[in-house]
């Protein structure tokens, strides 16, 4: 009996019961109709038992989850009901979700007619990196009556690992490389300076210039090959995720160290996809995770499970231990990517020294982060002398940030100074900006 539960509608039943028969103290012809009721409710409830517990196994119900989940998007999680009644029957679904989603209202009923099977489907959207737990997919087992439930338990203890954004890498690959990049805000920049001294034949990726084409070889192969040209070549392109204390800041439930690992991802995708080199450094007192950059097949792998794994207390960063660790590591000129974050003029200045520094050897794009609040409280309508001070503030931390670009570009850095959201298109664009300008 211990899978034997009572519906609302029961309870509501009985309190009906209970005001016929107080009724009937007052008014003695009710006594018999209050009788006739709860015989009616009494037989109601065996009829009800007898459809729901006379078969043992009634229902089969499994959670289907994904292998991994992606963080910071929607991920679909369905549930299979398969029923072996005779009868039409209702099902309520209680699924035990992890708790870092904290919901505690999760619940749905779906109708599912004699020996039918029914999928239902929702979704979980993840702001952490790490394993997830679900507990007990509970189903409770009613019929049309609604008097009472028989649950059924399955699906105990399902893990799943949380991983950087792999949805929106394919996404931005499927944008990177296809004909309609102004449609989605990344631009198109012509190829300069392209020499013709041919190089090797290699797969053709969407996107690629179709006079390029190697009719021959295609034809061959059954499938299309474009020549690859010396300007072409391989380079190495290495993604700096900060991991102070300054990336620590959230916007919409995700960090902006996470922001710039998702990024990370979606970049290192298209780097590899362009023949290029792709390898990332962490840091923050010190390097702590760090991949060589590679061209091979399982980089991109290698690169995912280590930006799965990045761990941090948020401490404060030493630019300077970067500095020692890319001047004693990199020989070859590279591109370098640093995501970071900068809120004052004076946060730049103490770091500027190593930045100037590192950008002698190596081609530096510094990108940081626009505070979207204060961007919000600027344009927003001031009603109080309150609000007015505080804009006045809002102001000066927006112009800093502007300030900082200027006196990064004056010392010959580049810089991307973006909202959260428009992180990964923007590190995008200005990758295939210098790769087409041949600057790497």
């Amino acid at each position: 009996m211990k899978k034997l539960y009572l519906h609302s509608y029961f309870f509501i039943w009985l309190l009906s019961l209970m005001g016929l028969f107080l009724l009937s103290f007052f008014w003695e012809r009710l006594f018999p109709i209050a009788q006739g009721v709860l015989y009616v409710f009494i037989f109601l409830c065996f009829i009800d038992f007898i459809l729901i517990f006379s078969i043992k196994e009634g229902i089969t119900a499994n959670r289907i989850l994904p292998e991994r989940l992606s963080n910071s998007d929607e991920n679909l999680i369905e549930i299979n009901v398969k029923s072996k009644y005779p009868i039409a029957i209702y099902v309520y679904l209680i699924d035990e979700i992890p708790f870092q989603f904290q919901k505690r209202n999760f619940g749905h009923t779906i109708f599912l007619k004699k020996y039918n099977e029914r999928i239902f489907q929702y979704y979980l959207r993840p702001t952490e990196r790490g394993e997830y737990n679900f507990g007990k997919l509970n189903a409770f087992v009613f019929s049309p009556l609604r008097l009472l439930m028989k649950r059924y338990i399955s699906c105990e203890n399902a893990k799943v690992a949380t991983y950087p954004s792999f949805i929106q890498m394919k996404k931005f690959e499927l944008i990177a490389f296809s004909q309609r990049l102004f449609d989605f805000g990344l631009k198109k920049i012509r190829k300069i300076g392209h020499t013709m001294e041919f190089e090797h034949i290699r797969d053709y990726v969407q996107g690629d210039d179709i006079r390029t084409i190697n009719w021959k070889a295609s034809s061959k192969r059954g499938q299309l090959m474009v020549n690859q040209y010396q300007d072409e070549k391989s380079q190495n392109v290495y993604t700096l995720i900060d991991k102070g204390r300054s990336m620590q800041m959230p916007f919409e439930e995700l960090s902006l160290l996470d922001y710039a690992i998702n990024t990370s991802l979606a970049l290192t995708n298209i780097i590899l996809k362009k023949q290029d080199k792709a390898g990332i450094f962490t840091f923050s007192q010190k390097i702590e995770d760090r991949v060589v950059a590679e061209r091979k097949s399982s980089q991109m792998e290698k690169i995912m499970n280590t930006l799965y794994a990045i761990e941090t207390n948020f401490l404060e960063t030493d630019f300077g231990r970067l500095y020692t660790d890319i001047n004693s590591t990199l020989k070859q000129r590279s591109l370098l990517l640093l995501y970071t974050n900068f809120e004052t003029r004076n946060s730049l200045h103490r770091q500027l020294p190593y930045l100037k520094a590192i950008a002698k050897k190596h081609l530096l794009v510094v990108i940081f982060f626009k505070n979207t609040e204060l961007e919000e409280m600027i344009h927003k309508p001031s009603s109080s002398i309150r609000e007015v001070y505080d804009k006045v503030i809002a102001e000066k931390f927006s112009f800093e940030k502007r300030l900082i670009v200027q006196e990064l570009t004056r010392n010959g850095i580049q810089c991307i100074l973006t909202a959260p959201k428009d992180l990964t298109l923007q590190s995008i664009n200005k990758y295939l900006e210098l790769k087409a300008r041949g600057m790497i």
